[in-house]
């Protein structure tokens, strides 16, 4: 039996968790759904993605191969993540702009899909204007990104759903930590920090929250760096100026990650994912909100804690002990709250692929 052949494009094959987990989702869901399918990938690593997924693959920065590739797709899933914003380059922007539009002059069925959108410019809203009109359908992650893309593209079915990966699934075989000083302790916080800008007064705030929960709640404290060696970096200038002795984890694989994010009693989170993963597996945690995506996050899932800081604004060590004993003591309460929400939010997860399902449908 044979099926539709999918081409998706995004930020893959970079090493980033985050983006990992959600490319790992959207093969599981397209093979549930239609499991003739052909499945190809653009990827900056063929090879690896290949091998992980079983999936055909080309690399992204070949532009002839990704056109060929675009040539013999059926549906063209731009998508998740997010894409559509020139906050990292305008360059980045208009490559999967660019996809999004050979794609739909190929007459392709062509989605942005599960993104968050923006932020956007004055030059950025003209390129997501001028290369998207004409796609058959948008999914969204959040409310903010729904109101900006159809301001943007009024004639197109826009609809909010939710990230994919409030569909992961942790490893579930046990995960032993014991050699990397997860000895059990005391009660345990995972912290995923990314590089961004004032990093300086980041890790400062950082260590300040680390050093309150573990000097002050006995919590033993570990970094898991989700986005490769940079995080892994700016985690290790945290633990250093950190006076407790908070660890920092080794690489892990997405399902290990998603384990260890399971067993903490708190959470704090920069990377979009790690939050996403603490609230599907009901993990307490308090933001730190470096972009647009991660407030719509905590907006969309109706969230009763403030950010612990929001990087670029001013915060003194006295807002940061109180943001984070507030954390703490909230954590059973802020529990409750994800168990409440999140079956809402995982159905939202799922329409990214009925709406799909119409367009691969419709004649």
């Amino acid at each position: 039996m044979t099926g539709p052949r999918f081409l998706i494009s995004g930020y893959y094959g970079f090493g980033n968790l985050g983006d990992e987990a959600l490319l790992d989702v959207i093969v599981a869901q397209l093979r549930a759904r239609w499991p003739g399918a052909a499945i190809d990938v653009l990827t900056a690593d063929p090879a690896e993605t290949a091998t992980r997924l079983q999936v055909e693959t080309t690399p992204r920065a070949d532009l002839g191969a990704v056109r060929r590739a675009i040539d013999r797709a059926d549906v063209v899933l731009s998508g998740g993540g997010g894409l559509l914003q020139n906050v990292t380059s305008l360059r980045s922007l208009v490559y999967y702009a660019g996809i999004i539009r050979t794609a739909v002059r190929a007459r392709k069925r062509t989605l942005i899909f599960a993104q968050s959108i923006g932020p956007l410019d004055v030059w950025g809203r003209a390129v997501v204007r001028a290369c998207c009109g004409g796609i058959a359908a948008a999914t969204v992650r959040d409310e903010r990104s729904r109101r900006l893309l159809t301001a943007l593209l009024p004639k197109v079915r826009i609809e909010r759903t939710a990230d994919p990966v409030f569909l992961f699934e942790p490893d579930p075989e046990p995960l032993d930590l014991t050699a990397e000083g997860l000895d059990g302790a005391g009660p345990l916080v995972i912290v995923s920090v990314r590089r961004w800008q004032n990093t300086e007064a980041t890790i400062a705030l950082l260590a300040a929250a680390v050093d309150r929960l573990a000097l002050e709640h006995g919590a033993q404290v570990a970094f898991l760096p989700l986005g490769g060696p940079s995080d892994a970096d700016v985690s290790s200038s945290v633990i250093r100026r950190a006076r407790s002795a908070p660890l920092l984890l080794p690489a892990v694989t997405l399902g290990q990650a998603a384990q260890v994010i399971g067993r903490a009693q708190l959470v704090i989170g920069m990377r979009l994912h790690a939050l996403i993963i603490a609230a599907r597996l009901g993990v307490p945690f308090t933001a730190i909100p470096y972009d647009p995506k991660v407030t719509s996050l905590l907006d969309d899932l109706r969230y009763p804690l403030a950010p612990l800081f929001v990087p670029g604004v001013k915060a003194t060590p006295a807002d940061i002990v109180a943001r984070t004993d507030e954390a703490w003591t909230r954590r059973t309460e802020l529990a409750a709250h994800l168990a409440t929400v999140v079956p809402e939010t995982t159905a939202l997860a799922q329409r990214n692929f009925d709406v799909l399902n119409d367009v691969v449908t419709q004649r």
